[in-house]
């Protein structure tokens, strides 16, 4: 079939719109429609501390105004470095009603990682969790940072001067602002920062545009499944994961339902919200609805309530998923997104066919290809493999300060993933590998270079090579797999401690092989795929 047909239209139906008009408005303006439908309705929950939409805009507000008199203006860049929790959904409303760029940070990163993502994002303000504030301090002085706002989950009598407490700025905001003149096809909304093969990250510029769009896309994609002011959503996504801030918040938020914040997935902790929060309503990564699915007494906490769960990250496994259905009654509807795409291109459809495996069928005004990999101009035919390109509204403007690899990421109008994928007559996508090294653990995605160049700071290592293995719970985990120095000692639980000391614990390697020699090509270059290849083959052979 020619592919541009567009084979996934006639899996619409007429209630559905396959195309729909995005507004030239802010995401500031969207909620604000639902605060002015639902305004009693609770907006967030967190520990039994509720919030309506009414008073929810007005936090914002006052925190905006807050912002303002701080001397922030539009474009400047703000860094929020926090779990789920209802400042988080302040601080980055706020951010945007004045123009400014929220700069999405991992409250997981450590100081070297932290130090590269502010400076590269030029942001000079940062709204921090105060259990990592001695992160930043450590790397302040390198960076431009000068204006720290921290919050606190729980009561704190301890000061941060000359840093300043939430709730301090949030008081001292008078609500009034001085509106900001946004063009939302043009101005930068987020940064959302992921990984690369250089090992350098890259800040995807995402438009006000692009977060409407991808919000409504949603909304229309899921409007069999939802019911506006009558949601609840279980929010233990991380919102500064692009997943979590559209599929949760941005989403949730104007269709009025209820987000129900959890600052981290915790089984027993999520089960007993669950049962008393009863949300209808269940984003998640696969390894989340693992845990839910082996847990030996998870029908005993009402979990009947979830009725639709969107799936993403990495691939859910078919029987995973059939136990799952099987002890909640919930649908898992598996998709696929990018940073670079606000993230949702593909779903399942609640009103369609869903095909156990693939990635679905594209959101409204979202087109796809599969094209040769070798020029990525070639079309594939039905069931041939390719790179998977897209095009829609919800495409990134492109990598902040970075041209070339815009340029080549950005190809006449369509976004090249470097995932590769195949069509089946139908219309639903497939994917078959990613970008060509990066593992995903637990939705994280993770660039064995990065990893790779810790590695090499270690004395007594001389090659190393890291990849993705099969793992039940986490989908993948990282190996690493590294020659010593002749004459060097060390084991793995050393070489473990080390990168723990330079990155994230999701991206340290959690198995260590050490071998006499890694392969090469001809130049010298170490050959990470041959590595790969023969774990795969060591398993299979195993």
């Amino acid at each position: 079939m020619n592919q541009t047909a567009k084979p996934w239209l006639k899996q619409y139906p007429d209630d559905v719109k396959t195309e729909i008009e995005v507004p030239d408005i802010t995401l500031n303006e969207l909620f604000e429609q639902a605060v002015d439908r639902f305004p009693k309705h609770d907006a967030l929950s967190f520990y039994g501390l509720t919030t309506r939409y009414q008073e929810l805009s007005g936090q914002i507000n006052r925190f905006a105004s807050a912002l303002q008199q701080d001397g922030i203006k539009k474009s400047d860049r703000i860094a929020l470095m926090l779990p789920n929790c209802p400042q988080y959904i302040i601080s980055y409303y706020a951010t945007l009603k004045i123009g400014a760029t929220v700069t999405q940070v991992n409250p997981m990163l450590v100081e070297r990682e932290l130090e590269f993502l502010l400076n590269d994002s030029g942001a000079e303000t940062i709204v921090i969790y105060d259990a990592v504030y001695p992160v930043l301090k450590k790397i302040q002085a390198n960076t431009a940072v000068k204006n720290v706002i921290v919050v606190s989950l729980v009561p704190n009598e301890k000061t941060f001067e000359p840093d300043r407490k939430f709730e301090t700025v949030l008081e001292s905001g008078t609500g009034q602002l001085k509106k900001p003149d946004i063009n939302p096809k043009k101005d930068v909304a987020i940064l959302q920062y992921t990984g690369g093969t250089t090992g350098r990250s890259k800040g995807a510029m995402l438009t006000h545009r692009n977060i409407v769009a991808n919000t409504l896309q949603v909304t229309e994609f899921f409007k069999h499944s939802s019911e506006f002011g009558k949601e609840s959503i279980l929010t233990v996504l991380p919102l500064f994961h692009v997943f979590g801030m559209t599929s949760c918040m941005n989403y949730g938020l104007y269709l009025g339902a209820k987000l129900i914040l959890l600052p981290r997935f915790e089984v027993e902790e999520v089960l007993n919200t669950v049962k008393k929060e009863q949300p209808s309503f269940f984003p998640g990564v696969p390894t989340m609805y693992i845990a839910i699915a082996n847990h030996p007494d998870a029908e005993n906490y009402n979990i009947d309530s979830i009725r639709t769960c969107n799936s993403g990250g990495s691939a859910m496994p078919l029987e995973v998923m059939k136990k799952y259905e099987a002890k909640t009654g919930a649908q898992v509807l598996e998709g696929y997104g990018l940073s670079e795409t606000s993230p949702v291109t593909h779903a399942n459809p609640a009103f369609a066919e869903r095909k156990p495996g693939s990635i679905g069928i594209p959101l409204p005004s979202t087109e796809y290809k599969i094209v040769d990999i070798a020029t990525g101009k070639e079309e594939m035919s039905d069931g041939e493999e390719g790179e998977i390109i897209i095009r829609g509204p919800q495409v990134m403007k492109g990598y902040w300060n970075m041209p070339e690899e815009t340029e080549k990421t950005l190809r006449d109008g369509w976004l090249y993933t470097g995932d590769i994928a195949r069509m089946d007559e139908d219309g639903y996508a497939y994917i078959v590998d990613r970008k060509k090294d990066m593992i995903i653990a637990s939705g994280y995605n993770i660039y064995p270079r990065e990893v790779e160049e810790v590695l090499y700071l270690h004395p007594s290592i001389v090659e190393a090579a890291v990849i993705g293995v099969p793992d039940q719970y986490r989908g993948e985990t990282v190996k690493a797999v590294v020659v010593l120095k002749e004459g060097e000692t060390a084991n793995s639980e050393a070489i473990i401690a080390h990168c723990q000391k330079y990155m994230a614990a999701y991206k340290v390697p959690k198995l260590v092989e050490f071998r006499e020699e890694l392969p090469k090509s001809t130049v010298g270059k170490i050959l990470r795929r041959s590595v790969r290849e023969a774990e795969t083959a060591g398993k299979a052979g195993s």
